[in-house]
């Protein structure tokens, strides 16, 4: 049972913070990590606030720093005397760790089953989507290149992320993604169809 105070909390001055990052990781962003994660915990014997306050504190961090904000994410939580209200210190180190686990990139698995839900829901794998939101965050942090450029960096990307041997892994048995990211391989095989695909969306969203 997640008390109101709780929620009016994260709905009031939490989730408002996620409305300054780039598209990719505003409110919808934070609202849909949330949702996917407490279905996922379903299957679990977990604190369900524990789990609703580490999905929604996930990406504070971005108000710092982008490379280390799963970092200062921890750090917002720790330093956040709010969250004393409704957790112990012990709760708040678990919750901590989980948004600083929550990096697919990460080269260590999660330290807690709250970082795997975390870390699960946050990939939200929608091929379109994916793909989409990798030529944003290209176009607005790499402004000085073409279309070519936007082309090469967003295969490299794809591929270093999500093709076979990517280093993107599934950590939840069953997860929702585990067929969107059999779709989204297959897409990054066919180059010619993912090359049909960039263009549309770089041409929407550079708008040429």
């Amino acid at each position: 049972m997640i008390r109101e105070s709780l929620r009016q909390y994260i709905e009031e001055a939490v989730i408002p913070r996620y409305a300054t990052f780039d598209k990719a990781h505003r409110e919808d962003h934070a609202r849909a990590v949330i949702d996917r994660a407490l279905a996922m915990g379903k299957a679990y014997a977990v604190d369900e606030e524990m789990l609703l306050t580490a999905a929604a504190c996930h990406d504070l961090g971005l108000a710092v720093d982008r490379k280390t904000h799963h970092l200062e994410s921890g750090r917002i939580i720790r330093e956040d005397t709010r969250l004393r209200a409704w957790f112990s210190p012990e709760q708040i180190e678990v919750i901590a760790q989980a948004a600083e686990d929550h990096r697919a990139s990460a080269q260590t698995p999660p330290r807690s089953l709250y970082g795997r839900l975390v870390a699960e829901a946050d990939r939200m794998i929608v091929p379109e989507t994916i793909l989409r939101r990798t030529i944003q965050y290209g176009l607005s942090h790499y402004p000085e290149l073409d279309k070519e450029g936007h082309w090469q960096r967003t295969l490299a990307h794809l591929h270093e992320k999500y093709a076979e041997g990517g280093y993107l892994h599934l950590l939840i048995p069953g997860s929702p993604n585990e067929a969107p990211l059999a779709r989204l391989r297959e897409i990054i095989r066919d180059e010619q169809r993912l090359r049909t695909l960039f263009d549309a969306y770089f041409d929407e969203e550079s708008g040429l």
